[in-house]
């Protein structure tokens, strides 16, 4: 694996195998040992040009459990607040001797630049740029569903039959542009859900079908629901009356929890606004999946850096 972009052109095969190596890793993960020589002398640079807490922890334990150096970039305090450019930065990098970079950008299509522009050698992991796509989230999340829907025969396995239901800030989620992709490729049927307002203008060519009423689509017993935070931080506009309006039509919120079978798991890839995407009662129910996917979050990397640093080099853009 030369670089992992986007979800998009990932293959069924090439998905199955990641999140199979993903398996192995979480093996290793409940030793009392935990960490692995694999990609020792291997240098990995978190670079974050966006605030990120979750993602960049979740990096930079996945490489130092696979006990390569880690170098945390932050570009606030650093030489991009002064105005140095990506190019710049690139090539300090490149100088210092990266062997992989996972880049987090509030413009998308900033880590295609960085792999395609011939300015750095290393292999370059996306950790979510601007409104495009977040694939080692989608990845988690896939490895997170496998695990709740096939239990311990999950090795080789797609989400074959299953109906996912994804709702909330369609409009300026990353995430849910690389779940679709993702879910999709591995059998899944994809049910978006939001106000008309949070869905993009044009989504004829995306895999799924759209609904902007939660209860209907709740009513065809969904095997998940993902929930997805609003993202106020990048609304400039009205795009809901108020967060009570939007609770009341598409939150899940204690009644309609209720209403969901035993067996539908309840996903978010957090940070969570509880009360107004998603309930306390629904988030620390058995059927939540909230803090499984942080767990996974960290073995599913561990698999990414592994195939990005040690595996064969086939590219996946």
């Amino acid at each position: 694996m030369r670089h992992l972009l986007t979800t998009k052109d990932v293959s069924r095969d090439a998905a199955i195998g990641l999140l199979d190596v993903a398996e192995d890793m979480a093996a290793t993960q409940r030793r009392e040992v935990k960490k692995l020589p694999t990609l020792r002398g291997k240098t990995v640079v978190n670079l974050f040009f966006e605030d990120s807490t979750r993602t960049r922890i979740s990096f930079e334990a996945a490489a130092k459990r696979l006990s390569a150096d880690v170098i945390n970039f932050s570009a606030k305090g650093s030489s991009v607040s002064k105005g140095e450019s990506l190019k710049d930065t690139a090539q300090t990098l490149e100088a210092m001797g990266a062997d992989a970079v996972v880049i987090r950008h509030s413009s998308s299509g900033a880590p295609r630049t960085l792999a395609s522009s011939g300015w750095i050698s290393a292999g370059v992991m996306n950790a979510g740029d601007g409104m495009h796509e977040h694939p080692t989230q989608a990845l988690l999340d896939a490895f997170t569903l496998r695990a709740r829907t096939h239990g311990a025969a999950t090795r080789g396995r797609g989400l074959d039959g299953l109906h996912i239901a994804i709702v909330g800030d369609i409009l300026h989620s990353r995430v849910v542009r690389s779940n679709v992709w993702l879910l999709t490729t591995l059998g899944a049927t994809v049910t978006i859900v939001a106000p008309p307002t949070l869905v993009p203008v044009d989504v004829s060519a995306w895999p799924v079908t759209v609904s902007y009423d939660l209860d209907e689509v709740l009513k065809t017993r969904p095997d998940a629901v993902m929930l997805l935070r609003i993202q106020t931080e990048r609304m400039h506009d009205a795009f809901f009356p108020n967060s009570r309006e939007y609770t009341r039509r598409w939150g899940l919120d204690d009644e309609r929890f209720a209403t969901l079978p035993k067996s539908t798991i309840v996903m978010h890839p957090g940070p969570m606004n509880r009360g107004l995407e998603i309930s306390s009662s629904a988030a620390d129910s058995a059927q939540s999946t909230v803090r499984e996917q942080v767990t996974n979050g960290v073995s599913v990397r561990m698999a990414a850096l592994y195939l990005l640093l040690s595996g064969e080099r086939e590219e996946i853009q």
